[in-house]
């Protein structure tokens, strides 16, 4: 689905109504064949004017996602079977890595040579004045984009490899075949808003809402050997989360579960619902 038609409603009122809709859609509340509610109750409800709430309605039929029909009112529309969804789980991170790669093809946009940022440098713990190979990647399944990743490595590691090897190799390949033992990663995830630069990468809508992540990995004597900032579109990626209760019955808590190597998925889904 393209959302670059979203852009005639920018940043305004009108965008953010159309956000809002979009995501009941695409995770089911609002399911295929369901009515909205006319422009005078949507105004009432979102505090905004019919204008803006007719604006967001235009931009709904322009992505495929609603259509107005005389007599009927706005109606929500089934989705078409080409959502290719990634799923990974956090339990095992190195084999989901290697499955994603096999599942997906990378376009590479930046492959350079800088001063890091003092939060990456620090990450890395790196000297001042050392410089890292900055890349920034958009990884695709069935030729749709579904996550935008921009790492940083170490220069004394990423001189082993060149931006031919990064177009077509996985990066942790790249990392083990310059003699690194990867050992661990620390892993945070948010969420942000698409800029304008990654919206256009990732073929949707400027502030369209993101899975941001965040990791930085380390070998087997705890150096830094790289730093990902990662942006995922909602629609097309999940992160998937095992528990296990565990712990004596006074103080009962939830622990991440052990996954049989490699759990990611590629799926093919009729309603963005059924994510």
């Amino acid at each position: 689905m393209n959302d670059t038609h979203a852009n005639s409603v920018g940043g305004t009122k009108s965008h953010r109504i159309y956000l809002l809709l979009k995501d009941a859609i695409l995770s089911g509340r609002l399911a295929p064949g369901r009515k909205l509610p006319g422009e005078l109750k949507l105004a009432e409800q979102y505090g905004v004017s019919r204008v803006t709430v007719r604006r967001a309605m235009q931009a709904l039929d322009e992505a495929g996602l609603v259509a107005r029909k005389p007599g009927l009112g706005t109606v929500v529309l089934e989705q078409p079977l080409d959502a290719t969804v990634m799923t990974a789980s956090v339990a095992n991170l190195l084999p989901n890595m290697v499955k994603m790669s096999k599942a997906s093809r990378v376009r590479l946009l930046e492959f350079c040579y800088v001063k890091p940022p003092e939060p990456v440098r620090e990450s890395l713990g790196l000297r001042d004045g050392d410089k890292v190979q900055r890349s920034i990647r958009v990884r695709m399944a069935d030729d749709k984009p579904f996550s935008y990743l921009v790492t940083h490595v170490p220069e004394y590691i990423a001189l082993h490899y060149n931006e031919a090897d990064l177009s077509q190799t996985p990066l942790f390949a790249l990392l083990e075949r310059s003699g690194v033992k990867v050992d661990h990663a620390a892993q945070t995830i948010s969420a942000t808003l698409a800029t304008h630069e990654v919206a256009e990468a990732l073929d949707v809508s400027v502030g369209s809402p993101l899975i941001s992540l965040t990791r930085v990995v380390y070998d087997e004597e705890g150096r830094g050997v790289e730093h990902l900032d990662a942006l995922y579109r909602p629609d097309r990626y999940r992160i998937q989360v095992d528990l296990n209760r565990t712990g004596d019955e006074a103080e009962r808590y939830w622990e991440p579960m052990a996954q049989e190597p490699g759990r990611i998925e590629t799926k093919h889904h009729a309603r963005a619902r059924s994510i």
